[in-house]
This record gives structure tokens, sequence and C-alpha cells, in this order.
């Protein structure tokens, strides 16, 4: 495997951990409301299957899960108070060891938002549609 390859999937790695530790971030109640909610959002985006680009659309597509993605996991790690932060970062490296993190509540979460996008986006088309 060439070292490209190799660095790539190393990033991607502390992609997914940094990824599960804001995860678990957005559940402590030690950290402030307004970076549970970006971590609850950033979370919900990257495992989503829904995204604002979609991934047909050639570079445009991949380039929201290369900017959005790692820019809002960054924003919320900065609002994370540190020792906080390194718990929750040693809780993922641990919960991913052991195997994928599967967690039913989130995926919940995740299917609750876009089923109330839904509702919202189907509630302001009837009133356009209305007029």
């Amino acid at each position: 495997m060439s070292h490209y390859m190799q660095s790539l999937k190393q990033a991607a790695r502390r992609l997914k951990k940094e990824t599960y530790a804001v995860y678990l971030a957005s559940t402590d109640q030690r950290v402030p409301w307004y970076a549970r909610i970006l971590a609850s959002l950033t979370v919900a985006y990257a495992f989503s299957p829904i995204d604002l680009i979609p991934d047909f659309i050639p570079v445009l597509g991949y380039l929201d899960d290369l900017i959005i993605v790692p820019l809002g996991i960054w924003l919320v790690l900065k609002m994370i108070p540190p020792q906080i932060l390194a718990e929750c970062r040693e809780k993922a490296a641990a919960e991913i060891e052991r195997g994928k993190p599967i967690n039913r509540a989130a995926a919940a979460v995740i299917i609750a938002i876009w089923i109330g996008l839904g509702i919202l986006a189907a509630i302001w088309l009837t009133r356009i549609f209305k007029r």
C-alpha cells in the first residue's frame, strides 16, 4: 500500500474518532448548550445519507463532505472544555477499539431531524401554494 493511502486511512480513522468524541460531548451536560446543539447537527450531518450537495454532482458532491463535516467538528472541538474533550476522546477510542460503536438512539435522532425538516418543508410549501 502506498504511503498516500496509508496516511489517508489514518486521517479517516482520526476523523471517525473525533466525530464519535463530538457525539459523546453532545450528550454531556457539562458542555455548553450551544456546543451540544452544533455537535448534534454536525454528527447528524456526518452520518446522514442526505447531503446538501448530492454526491453525483462531479467534484462539488464530495466537497461538502470534505469541508462541512471537518469544519463543523473543528468548530465544536473549540467550544468543548479541554478536560471534557479529553474524556470524550478516551471514551471514543475505547469504544472504537472494542468494535464499531452502534447507537440506535443516535440513528433515531438523525431520522427525527430529517422527518422534522420534511414536515417543516411541507408546511412551508403548502403556505406558498395557497397564495
